[in-house]
């Protein structure tokens, strides 16, 4: 591990202008480029106190061994720069971007004497009109066979094409009227080039002017008495119509765009690009990132345009680029992509109509991409096995973790503190096992107190559960008056129809509690080392020795063990670290979602409720910016303006809503009559 001040620039060494750096390690790989509009700021930010920095960011540093730097004039080129050298060096502190799948496209060889038609995947080469991507190749094939009828370009191979050049004879496309057959002669260079322009001018959404004519043609010919040719005309319009209907229509005008989505957590992102031209979806691709670094959504979207644009030229690049967020600045981006389409390219978030529809449409498929993506693994046994096997082998366990259980806790600056509990068995989740708690006995930011309390409540019910299944055990301490109140399943409420809360707990309709009994192999908390003391430490004073515990820290993504000073660190690789950020990552989810639920319940029966022309949408904006309604009350204002949606009138309305509601009556000391003051 080196020391960042070992290669830190001296002062004034580093120049105030824009650049792009490189950090490299003791062997000279590139592992990390970047680009600022300022580089001396920029580069300093590094070698400030490692314990400042981002983790992943001090693992950077202090993986890299020097830095160098190249000036440019403008971000624009800082932009371009940075894009050249991720491709040339590929480092491993950069985001990695990887295609689902390689993604077809439809391509006329215009480059050709005679242009063909045909499925292309991989680079592109220069002088191709490409349409597309598909998400199959027999689409493509289905839309071409269509629009052959109208416009019978060449799509036979090079081999095919100079065999029947030599025998005097067409293929069987020739004979059945889906090749003009330039081939033998049937049409001329210029003839077969003008139908091949008019198929990609179809193609690219310009339909309206060729059913217009083909309509005008059909008519004539009608009033000409030339039935056949008037039929045959009748047949390619249908045509040309089915292959139209083939493409969704998503916009009432013939729009060109590329609607960008992602779904994101802590160290992944799906990235799903629709792409839109002459007003319908031509086309849809996607990938998925791995986080390496800390990076915002903004910073995706740039990653992802440079990724998508990188290599393209002209009208390969839409008019309008669609986007979840803007990065920060967006003007040099907005430049290069201009300068690479030759024209102006606007970047931008819609906020409402057809097109935030849309957005919301590729997001979704981006979720979907994302949880296909983390399940796909979870799904193969041999895969869920191997990871077990890892897991134990890693924190030396007697034997592979069966059932594992997961700890988290989870607040809103201290209050409405909750904790969850859930379950994997044999590497997938079992949500009837799922739990969730109220912890009621304290106030205030301590996890650990926190944890330590739901642990020993969980393990105090497991014992008692062995208790009275005649097992003996050995006395336990008395549980705290206000303990946590643990909950069922996922889709559970409180306390489930039918059961009785009791001691904390929810009770059977015939008054036995809900089993406990189980023990896991493996318990994982969500945090570091006092995390994971305070859970060995509530099962030190239970007696319970036979259930190993382990703490999974965010970020850096370190496993701790109760006794070892140092971390864990498993390859980022490993499907064991896998299937631990899963379990971690479900328990989180599970903790967040009843917090959120329990705020949205007290915000539904607050004083908002009262205040008129308030809605829902409002209502939660107002508490997640004030945290809870007491602070909320105490706002101004002024303050209250502060809240996206929230306007003057608004705001005073709000004001004198909460300012008249009814203050709760005051605790009094009943010996001494004092009115007991609230901290």
């Amino acid at each position: 591990m080196a020391d960042p001040s070992s290669y830190r620039p001296k002062p004034g060494q580093i120049p105030d202008s824009p650049g792009v750096y490189r950090f490299r390690d003791e062997h000279q790989r590139v592992i990390y480029v970047g680009k600022a509009k300022s580089l001396r700021p920029r580069l300093s930010s590094y070698f400030q106190d490692l314990s400042n920095l981002h983790p992943r960011t001090r693992t950077m540093v202090t993986t890299a061994a020097s830095v160098d730097w190249t000036v440019v004039s403008t971000e624009v080129e800082a932009l371009q720069l940075e894009y050249t050298w991720i491709k040339e060096f590929d480092p491993r502190f950069n985001v990695k971007y990887r295609d689902d799948k390689s993604y077809p496209y439809l391509a006329v060889t215009m480059n050709e004497e005679f242009p063909r038609a045909q499925v292309m995947r991989g680079a592109k080469r220069k002088g191709v009109r490409y349409f597309g991507p598909y998400g199959h190749a027999w689409a493509i094939r289905e839309t071409v066979d269509l629009l052959l009828r109208v416009f019978p370009v060449r799509t036979c191979s090079a081999g095919v094409f100079k065999r029947s050049a030599q025998i005097g004879r067409p293929c069987l496309l020739g004979y059945i009227g889906k090749c003009s057959a330039p081939c033998v002669g049937r049409v001329s260079a210029e003839e077969h080039r003008e139908l091949a322009e008019e198929f990609c001018d179809f193609m690219a959404g310009r339909t309206s002017a060729h059913l217009r004519r083909l309509e005008k043609e059909m008519q004539l010919a009608a009033e000409d008495m030339e039935y056949e040719r008037a039929a045959r005309l009748r047949d390619d319009i249908q045509a040309l119509r089915r292959a139209m209907e083939k493409n969704a229509v998503v916009f009432g005008d013939a729009t060109d765009a590329d609607v960008v989505a992602l779904a994101e957590d802590e160290l992944e992102a799906a990235v799903q690009i629709f792409h839109v031209r002459g007003g319908r979806i031509r086309g849809q691709r996607g990938w998925v990132t791995d986080k390496v670094e800390a990076i915002g959504t903004g910073e995706l979207v740039e990653h992802a345009l440079q990724q998508l644009y990188g290599e393209e030229r002209g009208e390969a690049i839409p008019r309008e680029v669609l986007v979840p967020a803007l990065p920060e600045p967006a003007g040099p981006l907005t430049e290069w992509l201009s300068g690479l389409r030759g024209a102006r390219v606007d970047l931008r978030v819609p906020r409402r109509g057809d097109k935030r529809d849309l957005m919301d449409t590729v997001r979704r498929n981006a979720e979907q991409t994302l949880t296909l993506h983390k399940t796909k693994r979870a799904s193969d046994l041999t895969t869920r096995s191997r990871a077990l096997e890892e897991i134990a082998e890693a924190l030396d366990l007697d034997s592979v973790p069966l059932r594992i259980e997961c700890f988290d806790v989870s607040h809103l600056q201290g209050e409405d503190v909750v904790a969850s509990m859930v379950v994997f068995e044999d590497g997938l989740p079992r949500k009837s096992e799922y739990r969730r708690f109220q912890i009621r006995s304290f106030e205030g930011q301590d996890d650990v107190r926190a944890m330590n309390e739901v642990v020993g409540r969980r393990f105090r019910r497991y014992l008692r559960e062995k208790q009275r299944t005649g097992e003996w055990v050995e006395p336990e301490p008395p549980a705290a008056p206000d303990a946590a109140q643990d909950t069922g399943s996922d889709a559970a409420q409180d306390t489930a129809p039918g059961t009785e809360a009791v001691d904390g707990g929810p009770r059977e309709p015939d008054g036995r509690p809900k089993r406990f009994a189980y023990p896991p192999q493996l318990l994982v908390v969500d945090g570091g080392r006092p995390q994971v003391a305070a859970a060995r430490a509530a099962l030190d004073e239970l007696g319970i020795d036979d259930v190993a515990v382990c703490g999974l820290a965010k970020r850096l993504e370190e496993v701790w063990l109760p006794d070892d000073p140092d971390p864990v660190v498993l390859p980022r690789t490993s499907e064991g670290l896998y299937l631990l950020q899963r379990v971690r990552d479900e328990a989180h989810r599970f903790a967040l979602r009843y917090q959120r639920g329990k705020r949205v319940k007290a915000l539904r029966s607050g004083p908002l409720d009262a205040v008129p022309g308030l809605g829902e949408t409002r209502k939660q904006a107002l508490v997640k910016h004030f945290g809870s309604v007491k602070r909320l009350r105490a706002a101004t204002v002024e303050e209250l303006c502060e809240v996206p949606g929230i306007g003057r009138k608004t705001a005073e309305t709000v004001a004198a809503a909460l300012a008249g509601a009814a203050a709760p009556a005051p605790a009094v000391n009943t010996a001494t009559g004092e009115i007991i003051e609230d901290d």
